[in-house]
């Protein structure tokens, strides 16, 4: 696979998301992706092989979701092979982002890819999301191919702020996930994403908590109503 080849697919596939990058940024998230693919043949880091299909369905895939990032510092659970964490740390200098996985050969990985690559604004956890500190609470937690969607808010909901939103990534729409959330959690929005290169469905639902539901403690026990 040359680069020349993944520079026309990049630069072409920016231009169909509306997305100016400068050289700098681009040049980064192209060393990203020879890191990924060397990387991946004795690690296993995404079921994506095939170099033709990379930028696509790595790189211009997590920079689909780039409009709905707004936090400061935002936490990508089950970050695995650093997608889309990795592509939006670039993309988005001046904001911090922290990448948990329990994996510690991915982390290893993505260990390497923030020294390798520069990255200030990069902080790797190893570990389940019980390893974050209970204290850090984030307005945005970002999800790619990670679990079910009842998963994502029971695992990781204690560290999303009271206002917070998830960012949760899928194929097709789960209407099954959906259904199965949690009293308390709702899905706020969903977007149907246009991924250049791409034929398959891709979607964002973005899920907060629900209002109509309030918790209330009291003598040791929490009620929801």
């Amino acid at each position: 696979m040359s680069d020349a080849l993944w520079q026309r697919q990049l630069t072409q596939g920016l231009a169909d998301l509306n997305l100016e990058l400068g050289s700098a940024s681009q040049q980064q998230l192209l060393a990203f992706l020879a890191l990924l693919n060397k990387w991946n043949r004795a690690y296993n880091l995404t079921a994506v092989r095939e170099p033709r299909q990379m930028v696509s369905r790595q790189l211009l895939d997590s920079l689909s979701i780039l409009p709905f990032v707004t936090a400061d510092h935002l936490l990508d659970v089950g970050a695995g092979g650093g997608l889309p964490g990795i592509p939006l740390a670039i993309t988005l200098p001046e904001r911090r982002f922290t990448l948990l996985d329990s994996n510690s050969k991915k982390t290893r990985f993505l260990t390497q890819c923030v020294l390798e690559l520069g990255l200030k604004n990069v902080e790797i956890i190893h570990g389940r999301a019980e390893s974050c500190d209970p204290a850090i609470r984030y307005q945005q937690i970002s999800s790619r191919a990670f679990t079910a969607l009842d998963n994502l808010v029971n695992w990781c909901g204690h560290l999303l702020a009271d206002e917070g939103e998830f960012l949760a990534m899928k194929g097709q729409f789960p209407d099954d996930e959906v259904a199965a959330l949690p009293v308390g959690w709702q899905v706020t929005s969903r977007q149907s994403l246009s991924v250049p290169g791409s034929d398959g469905d891709r979607h964002l639902l973005v899920i907060g908590r629900d209002s109509s539901h309030q918790n209330f403690t009291t003598g040791g026990e929490s009620w929801r109503v």
